[in-house]
């Protein structure tokens, strides 16, 4: 033994410099057996392929280009991998999954949901619970439990996972039967319960969340089962090389909080204007808008708004009433000051076409004054609130934000900020003084609902005609609808 010592003291060199050849020799080895031709492949076209649908929750062509839950996340995992993102869309769930492993894409994100594996595909780990809920048409009798979906017109999305558990439901009551439609998207679902094609339906929580101010008259019943996983897909023929990386950018995304902030952007906002209010708001919008939507795209033209913004801020401060007026003498469809008037040329605060334009110009005008360091969606916010509060109360609440260590280009902080300035501590601070600070920041909340609210009546209308050969009317006596597979009781 002291000899074998001995040797290898005496021989250490040779043996390191052995060693550092042999391991040399083997890199390329470690490195084909990790390397990935998918990923590869990715890096020299330079572009992830996300195949999806468009749909609200997953994706769709914002006011300020892509959106959607799904969207955003996948393009932060196009940045991560250094990137771009490209995108494919398809009509269903199986459709999605077709394309992944057909190689027409490289992941299907399109609120899947985690299901038995499969031997063509592989899954990243979970994203989000997915709930499932039972919805109903408000008018009937509430829906609480399984054995009140007996008898009813129930509907569900193809694939979407709900059919499974379904399946599993029937087993211990077999007289449970439903409908699914594979091309169909959750707000069609919505838009059958509340015209009376289907009595209930079974969504997610969140995607009902998102589409129920638009549907007041559907009611939530009750979460069916045990909440369900989404993942992404990708094509197991590829290896687990992207697989792999998606599931270290979601613990990324996880564990620095990116991931649940996502899901309060899209999903966790307050419904803080309650079916009553949405109700009256889509009533007065088929009834009333119509008078006054050819001057909103006019003023739009003029200055560069999204028509319906400019509708949702008439609907604000007047609800579409020319000849409105307040106790303090601010009049006409958009709320005209005197001074305001002035200063945009309007002679008429209660001709509807004067006010509407001059609201426009003057919005613009607050617009072009803030300070080019506020951009994108704050400057809109801030504008907006300022057409309310005022832009010098606003300038106060941005120093505000400023003082408390906050960004005052943010809306989000200003918006903080403003209720400031209603308490003597702050104001006495600002150079404008006291304001009714929260004023402007429902104002706006509002304003954005308002908005939602129009952009979606007009996109779905648009669906709705390439959809349908004509519009179906509410009534008892609707024909069957041909979108759906019935699945019969099993009794």
């Amino acid at each position: 033994m002291y000899r074998l010592f001995a040797h290898l003291r005496r021989h250490a060199r040779w043996y390191l410099l052995l060693g550092s050849v042999v391991a040399l020799t083997l890199v390329p080895y470690w490195q084909q057996a990790y390397r990935n031709p998918q990923l590869e492949r990715i890096a020299s076209r330079d572009f992830l392929t996300m195949v999806t649908r468009n749909a609200p929750t997953i994706y769709y062509q914002g006011r300020n280009g892509p959106s959607g839950f799904d969207y955003e996340l996948m393009r932060r995992f196009a940045d991560y991998l250094g990137v771009s993102l490209a995108v494919e869309v398809e009509d269903n769930i199986a459709a999605v999954v077709r394309a992944v492993t057909s190689g027409k894409g490289d992941i299907g994100a399109a609120a899947l949901p985690l299901q038995t594996a499969q031997e063509d595909i592989h899954y990243s780990q979970p994203i989000l619970n997915l709930q499932p809920l039972v919805i109903y048409r408000r008018g009937l009798p509430p829906v609480r439990e399984i054995e009140d979906l007996i008898g009813k017109k129930l509907g569900i999305i193809h694939d979407s996972g709900i059919g499974e558990l379904l399946r599993q439901l029937q087993q211990d009551w077999p007289a449970l039967g439903w409908r699914e439609a594979a091309e169909l998207e959750v707000a069609d679902l919505l838009q059958r319960v509340e015209d009376g094609r289907l009595d209930a339906a079974v969504v997610y929580r969140h995607q009902f969340k998102l589409n129920r101010l638009f549907f007041p008259g559907v009611e939530d019943g009750f979460p069916l089962g045990e909440p369900l996983s989404m993942a992404w897909v990708f094509d197991a023929g590829q290896g687990i090389g992207l697989q792999r990386e998606a599931n270290r950018f979601l613990d990324e995304m996880r564990r620095d909080g990116v991931l649940d902030a996502l899901f309060e952007r899209y999903f966790g906002h307050d419904d803080y204007l309650e079916y009553v209010g949405a109700r009256t708001f889509i009533q007065q919008a088929n009834a009333r808008l119509e008078d006054y939507a050819d001057l909103f795209r006019q003023a739009a033209r003029d200055t560069g708004f999204d028509w319906k913004l400019l509708a949702a801020v008439g609907y604000q401060e007047s609800h579409w009433n020319p000849t409105a007026t307040s106790p303090t003498g601010v009049r006409g469809l958009m709320m005209l000051t005197n001074p305001t008037a002035k200063e945009v040329g309007v002679t008429n605060r209660l001709d509807a076409a004067q006010s509407i334009d001059g609201g426009a110009r003057y919005l613009r005008g607050i617009l072009d004054r803030l300070p080019e360091s506020i951009t994108g969606d704050d400057r809109l916010w801030m504008a907006l609130a300022a057409y309310n509060v005022g832009l010098g109360h606003l300038y106060d609440a941005r120093r505000l934000a400023r003082q408390r260590g906050k960004n005052p280009d943010r809306w989000t902080n200003v918006r903080e900020a403003l209720p400031l300035l209603q308490k003597r501590q702050w104001y006495e601070q600002t150079r404008h003084g006291y304001a009714r600070g929260g004023e402007p920041v429902i104002y706006v909340r509002n304003i954005r609902r308002y908005y939602e609210i129009l952009d979606y009546l007009e996109r779905s209308q648009r669906q709705y005609y390439q959809l349908e050969d004509r519009p179906v009317e509410i009534s008892d006596n609707l024909p069957e609808d041909g979108h759906f597979d019935v699945v019969e009781p099993v009794l």
